[in-house]
């Protein structure tokens, strides 16, 4: 590992109205190397991050780049230091073609007299060149609004090396990505190291950093706990230095009997092609269902289905014995069924609505009085009820959500659902995008649900998580069920045998 450090972040302050962000962090990160940065969200990770590339300005410390102070007031002072930053939050120009998005704001032009034009066939042929380099399957005229999420981020890293950085910033890369798409990411990443190129890469997923990073920067509450060789390191001590205490248990005790059926789902089959089909299953109060699968199972097009949200061509739902018909989340709330989403920021919170707004918005009905006036009392205090019990960390209920972090976010839509007073809940992806401690805490939920009698579809793709929260794991492969297994004898081998079943 080479002794020359690229970068140096010394004694980093960060402060925002009534948070001290950053408390004199120092990072130091080596040429030509993987450095993980790892902490609970609000560690601080990516506010440092912001700092070195010009999103905000820190309040004191120094940037040394290659032995020079600079002073990075943007982030085109950063691009033009060789500095780039894939976001943890996509935001592309979803109606534009693949090209003009890797290459905005430096569009190759080309001259027609006194007139610079567009060179649209340079940008086209750059951008193929580019993406082939890579290996990364996208047509340069494709809109990217048609583009897979993952595909999206694919492009995102494409965009963040065409600026031929030494480096590059990775805020959660993988979030979105398959297995396969992270083994080619871990490709393209190791290629960029042999050519010196450094990756600061922040993950929630230890397996992976371990696998990845040659060195590792822990932080907590602002501050920087230390930096080790990965090859130092386990899960578990990582996980202890990042909340601050040892964590004996990923997954909490279980107390839950499953009882009767709750909800039978015979013989499902979506209306669109190429979707599930003759899907059968039940789950019982109490029970937690895990769904697993390999992206593109129709894992998430299944229990959509069942809330009403996509359409089928046949098949029936029957609670507590009694065939329902649900054609619409409205339909499925009057059954008593509640839908976390898979992408809490597309499809969850209200990014600009209060705490109190997102938590009581599915149950706003419930609060209109007679004379149609909102009774804002009573509202508050079932919200002020539900935050509390759900332990949601805010500083009032009036503050917009999008400033939480991705755990308390989280944990304001469960508290938006328990208002409804569910009796069967669809969660898909329940912590995606969360930290390590939060992840406890959601877990934590969901076993007090189940402990409640509650009926429980959970979703994951991480299968330390299918394991050690579910009763019973049904597999999906292609649309199809695979297979349901004992949850107490399921294995990792077993559930891949199972997803990988009908692929040709």
């Amino acid at each position: 590992m080479s002794d020359e450090f690229i970068l140096e972040m010394n004694n980093i302050s960060k402060e925002f109205p009534g948070v001290k962000a950053l408390d004199d962090v120092t990072l130091k990160v080596r040429k030509g190397t993987i450095h993980a940065l790892v902490g609970e969200n609000g560690a601080g990770k990516s506010t440092l991050m912001k700092c070195l590339f010009g999103i905000y300005k820190p309040d004191s410390g120094e940037i040394v780049l290659n032995k020079n102070h600079v002073e990075i007031n943007s982030p085109i002072d950063a691009l033009k230091l060789g500095i780039s930053m894939i976001h943890q939050e996509l935001h592309p120009v979803p109606y534009r073609n693949v090209m003009e998005n890797i290459w905005l704001g430096r569009f190759p032009q080309r001259k027609y007299g006194p007139l610079n034009f567009v060179d649209h066939k340079k940008m086209y042929d750059d951008t193929k060149a580019l993406l082939k380099g890579l290996n990364i399957d996208i047509k340069p005229n494709e809109k990217v609004a048609n583009l897979s999420v993952s595909k999206v981020q694919l492009m995102e890293i494409a965009k963040a090396i065409s600026y031929d950085s030494k480096i590059i910033i990775m805020d959660e890369p993988t979030s979105s990505l398959t297995e396969n798409e992270v083994e080619h990411l871990f490709k393209i990443i190791n290629d960029l190291k042999k050519r010196g190129v450094s990756i600061i890469y922040i993950s929630h997923k230890m397996e992976e950093i371990l696998k990845i990073a040659d060195e590792v920067t822990i932080m907590r509450d602002g501050k920087r706990i230390g930096t080790w060789s990965a090859s130092e390191l386990n899960i578990d001590m990582i996980i202890s230095k990042m909340v601050g205490r040892d964590l004996t248990n990923r997954f909490p005790k279980r107390y839950n009997v499953p009882g009767k059926v709750k909800m039978k789902v015979e013989n499902f089959t979506s209306s669109m092609p190429n979707s599930f089909k003759n899907i059968s299953f039940e789950v019982r109060e109490g029970e937690v269902l895990g769904v697993g699968g390999l992206v593109g199972a129709q894992r998430t097009e299944l229990i959509e289905a069942i809330f009403g949200l996509r359409s089928v061509q046949s098949g029936e739902i029957f609670i507590n014995g009694e065939k329902v018909n649900i054609k619409s989340p409205i339909d499925a709330k009057k059954h008593k069924i509640a839908l976390l989403t898979e992408d809490r920021r597309l499809t969850g919170i209200i990014p600009l609505m209060s705490v109190l707004e997102n938590t009581s918005i599915a149950n706003i009905l419930k609060y209109i009085k007679p004379n149609l006036l909102l009774d804002s009392k009573k509202m508050r205090n079932d919200v002020t009820q539900a935050v509390e019990m759900l332990r949601v960390k805010t500083p009032s209920l009036n503050k917009v959500i999008k400033d939480l972090s991705g755990g308390n976010q989280q944990k304001v839509l469960f508290a938006r659902w328990l208002l409804t007073e569910p009796e069967i809940f669809l969660l898909d992806e329940p912590t995606r995008g969360i930290d390590v401690g939060a992840k406890f805490e959601i877990y934590t939920i969901i076993a007090d649900l189940a402990k409640q009698g509650k009926s429980i579809i959970m979703i994951s793709s991480e299968m330390p998580e299918l394991l050690g929260m579910s009763d019973r794991i049904m597999v999906m492969c292609e649309g199809r069920l695979s297979g349901i297994i004992d949850g107490n004898k399921a294995t990792e081998e077993e559930i891949m045998r199972l997803a990988t079943r009908f692929i040709a």
